[in-house]
């Protein structure tokens, strides 16, 4: 039990003391990055599905 107590000790002392935490405007930044890009593999997946959708159906209606 010692050892677990001890490291909960060592843990909280190095987030609070030894980590770099991002300040406010570049978390703000990194998660309009994230959503930007998620929204363009988003769009780019849905025109890969729409194109190979009508693809498919030009293809079964020869």
């Amino acid at each position: 039990m010692r050892k677990f107590v001890n490291y909960l000790k060592e843990s909280w002392v190095e987030l609070t003391k030894k980590v770099t935490w991002p300040s406010w405007s570049s978390l703000q930044n990194s998660a309009i990055l994230v959503m930007v890009a998620s929204i363009i593999l988003a769009v780019v997946i849905w025109a890969m599905d729409y194109l190979f959708e009508n693809l498919m159906k030009f293809i079964y209606t020869l």
